[in-house]
């Protein structure tokens, strides 16, 4: 009950990203939804397929779509109460990769994969979604860009197998590793900590 609860806080997380990118590309209602859907589900979706999970999971359970209706309702209904879009954007971002990192993590536990790959199946699913609706709105990913965005799932992922070995409670870890990925991720963006670019300036 605890990782669905988890999952589904995600899934409004990034679903509401999805609504605040495709009204700020001034789309109709069909297209927000569309955004939203693909935001939410869309990581989930190619990790269930790669580990062999199929049906998907919302394709199995129709929680997640009543819940990305839900939350495209209520998104637009108090739009004018989140008045600086890119703000507010960027927090529910962060929000859904810290979520979806562990998820996607948890995932991979469940069927026997190693750490590793349980890392790069948490970062896919907190990164796919973005990388979707960004694609869709004509948009450079975030992900394939400088910013520290991937790389925080790595990194809270990573803490997650370490804080497992400590002598705490799995659900602590769980959630400490959640925050870790939000910690970083807003302290790249407030301090502007990036990953180097390869590209030299001319001169």
């Amino acid at each position: 009950m605890f990782y669905f609860a988890i999952d589904i806080l995600g899934t409004i997380a990034f679903a509401i990203s999805g609504v605040l990118v495709a009204m700020e590309k001034k789309l109709d209602l069909f297209g927000v939804f569309i955004i939203a859907f693909v935001t939410a589900v869309g990581g989930g979706t190619l990790r269930d397929m790669l580990i062999g999970s199929t049906p998907v999971a919302w394709m199995q359970n129709t929680t997640y779509i009543l819940v990305i209706i839900g939350t495209v309702a209520f998104t637009i209904i108090f739009r004018n109460y989140l008045k600086y879009f890119t703000k507010s954007l960027f927090l529910f971002d962060t929000i859904g990769i810290g979520l979806y990192t562990l998820v996607g993590i948890e995932k991979g536990l469940s069927i026997g994969l190693n750490p590793l790959v349980c890392i790069a199946l948490g970062t896919m699913t907190a990164s796919f979604g973005g990388v979707i609706r960004d694609i869709l709105c004509n948009e450079i990913p975030v992900v394939f860009r400088k910013e520290i965005y991937a790389t925080a799932c790595i990194l809270g992922g990573s803490s997650y197998f370490i804080l497992r070995e400590l002598p705490i409670e799995n659900t602590f870890a769980y959630i400490a590793a959640i925050v870790i990925v939000i910690v970083i991720r807003i302290l790249a963006v407030v301090f502007k900590i990036a990953l180097p670019n390869i590209y030299k300036s001319k001169t």
